[in-house]
This record gives C-alpha cells, structure tokens and sequence, in this order.
C-alpha cells in the first residue's frame, strides 16, 4: 500500500513540475508578445486567462501535497 502513495506522490510532483514550466513558458510568450504592437490583444488577454489557470492549477496540486496535520 505504501508503494501506492509514493508512486501517487510522485505522479503529483511531475505534474507540478510540467504546470510550472507550462507557467513560466507562458509568462516568457506573453512578455515578448506584449512589445510587439502587431500583437492581437485578445490573445495575449486569452494568454493571461490560460496563464492564470496553470497558476489555479499549480496552487491546487501544492495544497493536495501539503500533508494534514491535526492540531
């Protein structure tokens, strides 16, 4: 059973790691994009919203990692 949780952990540190690249690819596009004036502005807004959600999602998988503790 214990072979069970590790390997789950794990899953969700991978996981971490591909939405935090994901992340930070995203913020690298949206800032070149935003120099350029030919840029269409509803797609860097649509960026932001998409880049937004991996940051949702990256908060979520951490709080799912933290381990309960009781008081």
């Amino acid at each position: 059973m214990t072979d069970k949780i590790d390997t789950e952990s794990f899953k969700k540190l991978e996981r971490l790691r591909e939405l935090r690249v994901s992340h930070r690819d995203l913020d690298n596009l949206i800032d070149r994009l935003q120099h350029d004036p030919m840029v269409d502005q509803l797609r860097i807004r649509r960026l932001k919203r998409r880049k937004l959600l991996l940051k949702d999602m990256i908060t979520s998988l951490e709080s799912e990692l933290i381990p309960d503790l009781d008081a």
